[in-house]
């Protein structure tokens, strides 16, 4: 299993802080191996879910610019239309995938094209499913371009995922299915669709970044 370079820093000091908390307490459970045993292992399964959140999965692409890949894996919460005014200002389709703490983190390209805007907005933690949290929680946006138009993708921190990390750069260009992002311990990912969009999720359907298929321009 691959593991992501932005969990190095938290899995070391995780495994630190592990054993000696472990290395601590073993002088007063020396007379119950069995109850010292059954921290260590408790430790090494509380280790484990933290290395799960930074696996990277070998997946591949078929690459085509009419389509809209997933940019996320999560579960689809919201497909409706909304006013987008950060950016377009005008009525988009936004389709929402929640990411839990179990999901893969990274975040994918849904399409190839240029970045014609890239902006962080600092802001609070709601949890993701918060109607506010779009506009509200820390979140980036970015807005991918190509001949057959145009997507914004934003980034949502939630009441867990209080890092949000981002690489692309306005003018920068960006292939389909690339990692363009992570958000550490999960939340939501918007896409700000055209309204002529075809929508090819359904709400509650579960979703695989650079595979699931979202809409066609």
């Amino acid at each position: 299993m691959t593991l992501h370079r932005e969990g190095t820093k938290i899995m070391i000091f995780s495994f630190m802080g592990l054993l000696i908390f472990n290395l601590a307490i073993s002088p007063f459970l020396s007379e119950s191996p069995i109850i010292r045993g059954g921290v260590g292992i408790f430790s090494l399964f509380l280790f484990g879910i933290v290395v799960q959140f930074f696996r990277v999965p070998k997946r591949t692409i078929e690459i085509n610019n009419g389509k809209i890949i997933s940019p996320a894996d999560g579960k689809v919460v919201v497909i409706e239309k909304v006013f987008e005014d950060e950016y377009f200002q005008e009525e988009r389709t936004q389709v929402s995938i929640f990411m839990s703490p179990f999901n893969v983190h990274i975040n994918w390209s849904p399409m190839a094209g240029l970045v014609k805007y890239a902006k962080y907005h600092p802001g609070k933690f709601l949890v993701a499913w918060h109607p506010k949290s779009s506009t509200e929680n820390e979140r980036t946006t970015f807005v991918f371009e190509n001949s057959k138009g145009s997507v914004l993708v934003r980034q949502i921190a939630g009441f867990l995922a209080r890092r949000i990390v981002f690489y692309p750069s306005e003018n920068d260009t960006i292939g389909q299915g690339d990692e363009f992002g992570f958000i550490k311990f999960g939340s939501r990912v918007d896409l700000l669709l055209p309204t002529n969009a075809k929508i090819k999720v359904n709400l509650e359907q579960k979703v695989t970044g650079k595979q699931t298929v979202i809409a066609e321009l």
